[in-house]
């Protein structure tokens, strides 16, 4: 595993809740509490709040960042009702944790499914969202990659060593393109809990409940990123499945008119790892 260095994060956690009741976020946090500048980083699917480390430490001097788990991953609650672990539910969710934080700058950098969660709060009349990172998701999602994703997120596998779970999150993750065996560990270590004398995916497995009832065709959000605002920058792995070269393009003609970037030898996703990628990302945050 890479040497992790200080700074260390802190911890936090937020109430937030549903129809079916009440649940705890959960947040790992960067830089100067007192900073008004926030950056909100949020992961995948089914990853969690850890695979920001290293690109929070690169841009805490500049930001209070804030990563948090996704509720049914990471150290945030698991839902009552599955149906919930949909994107309106996480909507809510970041709506609460953005009162708690009460920036008066706003950046927000999502991938996969955080792009979606920011793609949408960037939408909404008033949004906070000053600038937004759109990591390998956007208004058009390819229902083949959907399905792909949705075949192995409620697995429940058990693992006797943490080496047999590298070696399962290089499989399903291999699209995150070429790392380092220090950073697949990382990688690794990030999404995993022990349960006993086994280790298992840190997340709800239930999460995949509301795949069942995934559309054949794909799923368009075109009016939802017509109507945002602040700039954009949209980025793509070269080979991802979920984000298309076409709508990518398109991305850069229409709406916020986002700046693009296409990750080489990457497919879904870009994990913002290498310092290379840390820098487009850094950069654009940055930018005046």
């Amino acid at each position: 595993m890479p040497a992790i260095l200080e700074p260390q994060p802190r911890l936090g956690d937020v109430q937030c809740i549903t129809a079916a009741g009440l649940h705890r976020v959960a947040w790992r946090e960067w830089g100067d509490p007192d900073n008004d500048r926030v950056l909100v980083c949020v992961h995948g699917l089914t990853r969690v709040s850890n695979d920001f480390d290293f690109f929070a430490r690169a841009v805490a001097a500049d930001y209070r960042v804030v990563c948090p788990d996704i509720a049914g991953r990471g150290r945030s609650d698991r839902l009552r009702d599955p149906m919930l672990y949909q994107v309106p539910t996480y909507v809510g969710d970041m709506v609460t944790l953005l009162a708690r934080l009460d920036a008066k700058t706003l950046h927000w950098f999502g991938t996969s499914m955080g792009a979606l969660i920011g793609l949408v709060l960037a939408s909404l009349p008033g949004s906070p969202i000053d600038r937004l990172i759109l990591n390998d998701a956007g208004p058009v999602l390819q229902a083949a990659a959907i399905r792909r994703i949705g075949a192995y997120v409620g697995e429940v596998p058990r693992f006797a060593t943490i080496d047999e779970a590298e070696f399962y999150i290089r499989t399903i993750a291999a699209p995150f393109g070429p790392h380092s065996d220090s950073e697949w560990r990382f990688l690794t270590e990030a999404v995993m809990r022990r349960d006993g004398d086994a280790w298992v995916r840190h997340h709800d497995p239930a999460i995949s409940v509301p795949f069942k009832a995934v559309p054949e065709t794909d799923t368009t959000l075109w009016p939802l990123y017509d109507a945002i605002r602040c700039p954009v920058l949209a980025v793509r792995g070269e080979k991802s499945d979920l984000l298309s070269r076409e709508t990518h393009a398109e991305m850069a003609t229409r709406g916020p008119r986002a700046t693009l970037v296409t990750i080489a030898n990457v497919g879904h996703a870009p994990t913002f790892i290498h310092e290379d990628q840390i820098a487009i990302a850094r950069d654009f945050l940055l930018a005046t």
